[in-house]
């Protein structure tokens, strides 16, 4: 009997090209940046197929890069059997356009694909309506875009009617959309504040923890509250806010919360989408600033999380940081720390810790109930 033949199922996971401009003054270098770009990629389900990058003084207004560098990536595209690009910047509605024509590709920005993940690890109502609005807001000014054309010719032959109909149909529907997934969020808020409001009768003081994505805020929460929370090694693994009990050594009770991750280049509307799961902060009496210690971008990403958190007007906020994965610390030979003192040693020289830093780690156990202690007192000295 002939055997048969069988054939795979699942589906090819698309092949991506990677672009960024390098340019002088920005937080990272090109080659870091798009190393980041590269996890989101894969987080996103894509294969990296490779990268490009372009030093210039700022990204080109209509085509983000040149020209020649244009060429160069499309012949790369053909080369590797890539399908879609995606740009280390937000791209300018009149950018994507013109770089979808020329390279005859599928285009997408940083933000749309950190958009993309947001989508895949929303599990709540809340964080599925956060991530509709944010999707939409997205797509209103791009949607304007598609119809420019026809604006321009507006009553041209072939254009009148049924045509300037469908612009502002498309326009409408998308704006009642927005205003919906407003409303619902709405009520989402007022719930998070009666729930809140219950909370601060029984008196429990509230930490929030904060960080870079992906430093090991969950891991933390676990090492710290014994929570049944299950930490993934993935970007933005935590979308929705999840609140779990601590027990500190006065005998006393707090409530600590987990929250989304920040990254760079983060827009601004993103935050703002999720301001109903980042209002955790505004009711917080301390944060718990979570930083990988073991990056080697660690200064870079604890000032971003502190931008955004002046952003969102709540960086005067008494902090603690958890100077986390300090087992991953590399020696002069480059093996990880044998125990937890060679791991500390190796933490004060990279750092040398002030009164608000704590070396830890959240996988290894290391530090953690020093770090209780520290919340106990940040929080015994915060004024109820």
């Amino acid at each position: 009997m002939a055997r048969r033949r069988l054939h795979a199922t699942a589906p090819a996971r698309e092949r991506a090209w990677l672009v960024a401009v390098d340019a002088p003054g920005a937080p990272l270098p090109a080659a870091d940046s798009l190393t980041e770009l590269a996890e989101l990629a894969r987080t996103a389900g894509a294969v990296v197929a490779g990268r490009s990058t372009q030093r210039r003084d700022r990204p080109r207004p209509a085509t983000y890069i040149g020209a020649g560098k244009l060429r160069e990536v499309a012949d790369a595209c053909a080369a590797h059997r890539a399908r879609t690009v995606i740009f280390d910047d937000e791209l300018s509605p009149a950018q994507q356009r013109n770089l979808e024509e020329a390279l005859g590709l599928k285009v997408l920005d940083r933000t749309a694909l950190i958009l993309d993940i947001f989508a895949l690890r929303a599990s709540t109502r809340e964080g599925r309506l956060q991530v509709e609005l944010a999707q939409t807001e997205y797509l209103l000014p791009r949607l304007r875009g598609q119809w420019s054309h026809l604006e321009r010719m507006e009553g041209a032959i072939g254009l009148r009617g049924p045509g300037e109909t469908q612009i502002e149909s498309d326009r409408r529907l998308v704006r009642r959309r927005m205003a919906k997934l407003r409303r619902d969020l709405d009520q989402v808020r007022t719930q998070r504040e009666l729930y809140r409001r219950q909370r601060r009768r029984a008196g429990a003081p509230v930490v929030a923890l904060v960080g870079y994505t992906n430093a090991g805020k969950t891991t933390l929460m676990r090492a710290l509250c014994g929570a049944s929370v299950r930490p993934e090694d993935k970007l933005f693994a935590t979308l929705d806010p999840v609140t779990r009990k601590l027990a500190l050594p006065s005998g006393r009770t707090a409530l600590l919360t987990d929250t989304v991750g920040f990254i760079q280049k983060l827009p601004l509307q993103l935050v703002a989408a999720f301001r109903a799961t980042l209002e955790e902060l505004e009711d917080a009496e301390a944060l718990l600033h979570v930083v990988d210690a073991s990056h080697p971008h660690a200064a870079v990403h604890a000032a971003t999380v502190e931008d955004a958190l002046r952003e969102l007007s709540v960086l005067g906020r008494p902090m603690i940081v958890a100077r986390n994965k300090i087992d991953a610390l590399a020696r002069a030979d480059g093996a990880e720390p044998a125990d937890e003192r060679e791991a500390r040693a190796l933490a004060a020289a990279a750092a040398p810790a002030s009164d608000g830093q704590r070396p830890v780690s959240a996988a290894r156990g290391w530090g953690v109930e020093g770090l209780r202690a520290a919340i106990d007192e940040t929080l015994a000295a915060t004024p109820a």
